[in-house]
Formats: structure tokens, sequence, C-alpha cells
């Protein structure tokens, strides 16, 4: 459905969003903890697959990963817009509060393990930056502050390491 909907298919993205919306619904719920705004997000986020149909890639995720993913980064992008500066990160804390089931969990820790290890492939400052940003919901510009580096080096850092967890992850 992702593919005809990246040739601009209306039919296939109201199948997809039929299929999906109650699932990336619940995602955004969870945080954002508003049901308004959990609609609005979710609009936002079906708007970004939409936009976005034909950069999805087939390399080994799910295309359900890959719509959970814009729809909580949408989520966190919402919550973080409201974020006054200087607040700290335990608005985002509530994004783990929900309690997943047996198979996922075993997942989980599997993946959990992998990224570990491919954390510790990472030089320790940009480790740390990756779980700052990531993990810990910390704007690029705090990342920045913190290591005392410039912006962009800080994003050169981020994207760097995002590339080399993703080979480390696939290999």
């Amino acid at each position: 459905m992702i593919g005809r909907i990246a040739e601009g298919d209306r039919d296939a993205f109201l199948s997809l969003y039929d299929a999906t919306s109650a699932k990336l619904f619940g995602v955004c719920l969870r945080v954002l903890r508003d049901k308004a705004e959990a609609e609005d997000t979710l609009q936002d986020a079906y708007v970004k697959v939409w936009k976005n149909a034909d950069r999805y890639q087939a390399n080994g995720l799910s295309p359900m990963t890959w719509l959970i993913t814009i729809a909580r980064n949408t989520s966190i992008d919402r919550v973080r817009s409201r974020k006054p500066a200087g607040e700290g990160t335990e608005a985002l804390e509530r994004l783990s509060d929900s309690e997943p089931g047996p198979e996922a969990q075993v997942i989980a820790a599997s993946e959990a393990q992998a990224i570990a290890r491919c954390l510790g492939e990472l030089e320790t400052d940009r480790a740390e930056a990756v779980r700052g940003a990531y993990l810990d919901g910390q704007t690029y510009q705090d990342l920045a502050a913190r290591f005392d580096v410039p912006l962009n080096t800080m994003r050169t850092w981020l994207r760097r390491s995002l590339l080399k967890l993703r080979e480390c992850m696939s290999a």
C-alpha cells in the first residue's frame, strides 16, 4: 500500500488509514495523553505518510514499524514544541508507561542488547549524545551546549552516529 501511496493512490491511502489508524491513534494518545491533541497529531502523522511514502524503504523494518515511528516522532515533536525553554524531560518520561506483551518484551530485550552493543562501539561522547537526543529527549541545542561544540557539529555527530548504528544493527 505504501508503494501505491507514493504514486498518489488515494484508495490505497484510505485503506492504509482504515487498517492502521486505531493503532497509531493509541501511539499518539499514549505520548500526549489528550484525546483532541492525539487526533490532531494523528492527522499530522498521516499527512507526513502521504508526503513521504516515496521515502519508505523495506530494509528489514515492517511498514507498521515505519508508521509507528512517524506517529511517535510527530507526537514527541508536539510535546517538545509546547515545552518551555529550560524545562527538563519529565514530560517525555511518560512515554514508556504502558506494559508490552510477552512477545514484544522478548523482541525488545533482544533489540536492546543489540543497540547497547552497537552504542558501545561508538566513541563515548557520541554515544552519550545519541542517548541524550533519542532516549532522553534533549534538543540538539542542549546537547551542543553540554558537549561544548557548535550546533552543526552536534548534528554531524548524531547523523554519523546513527549511520554507524544502522550499519551495526544490520550486520
